[in-house]
């Protein structure tokens, strides 16, 4: 089992936290991955897009010219396809874009891209941002240590779901994306560059990943 420092805001050693194997040096399946991002990237479209057909666009009740008699094509109405203004033929219409993905699928993604990030020294623990003094120049101060240090220009900061100071020093820092320790997903760690816990949020992420595969296992157990 792996361990990495934990440091404070100003870059010294507070101590160490261990990598669970099962976590963060789990086995990358490359194929897993890109399925369970398209369909996080397919669940996050609306699906609102519409086009009229001929039996929807406004006009075209009467019929153009009479059927015989004028060498043209016999046409019903100027609504039809082929006309300006017409319907369009085989256009969007709404759908759901959602596609069923097994908890334990999700599971073993999220796993192969944390690991990833281990080996290449990519996941990183702070003890905390800000402590009382919620101030976001403090914060992008610390922030931009951490990143000198990793040499990255996009961080995923992981905290605590109660953790009110982080989160509100954080959140007008575009070089910073901010998730709680419950909504860590795949797409997001493989976005950015370096993934960065705070203790808190370390201490609940994995005990919402013991959590999650506990659900995985039952779900799988109950087909």
């Amino acid at each position: 089992m792996a361990q990495i420092e934990v440091t404070s805001p100003e870059g010294g050693a507070k101590g160490s936290v261990e990598l669970p194997e099962d976590v963060f040096d789990a086995k990358v399946s490359i194929p897993l991955i890109h399925q369970v991002v398209n369909a996080q990237l397919a669940a996050g479209r609306q699906g609102t897009h519409a086009t009229k057909t001929r039996g929807e666009v406004r006009g075209g009740g009467k019929k153009p010219y009479r059927q015989k008699g004028t060498g043209r094509a016999r046409q019903g109405s100027i609504r039809a396809p082929q006309y300006t203004g017409g319907g369009t033929v085989h256009g969007p219409q709404p759908r759901d874009y959602g596609q069923r993905t097994p908890k334990k699928m999700k599971a073993a993604a999220l796993r192969g891209a944390l690991s990833d990030r281990a080996r290449h020294g990519r996941i990183h623990v702070v003890t905390t941002f800000v402590a009382d003094d919620v101030q976001t120049k403090l914060t992008q101060t610390a922030l931009k240590a951490l990143r000198q240090v990793t040499g990255s220009d996009k961080v995923l900061i992981v905290l605590a779901r109660e953790d009110e100071h982080n989160r509100r020093a954080l959140r007008n820092l575009q070089e910073a994306h901010v998730l709680d320790a419950d909504q860590v997903n795949t797409y997001d760690v493989l976005y950015s560059d370096d993934v960065v816990f705070t203790e808190a949020g370390y201490a609940e992420f994995l005990a919402h990943a013991a959590g999650a595969s506990k659900a995985a296992e039952s779900e799988e157990d109950a087909k």
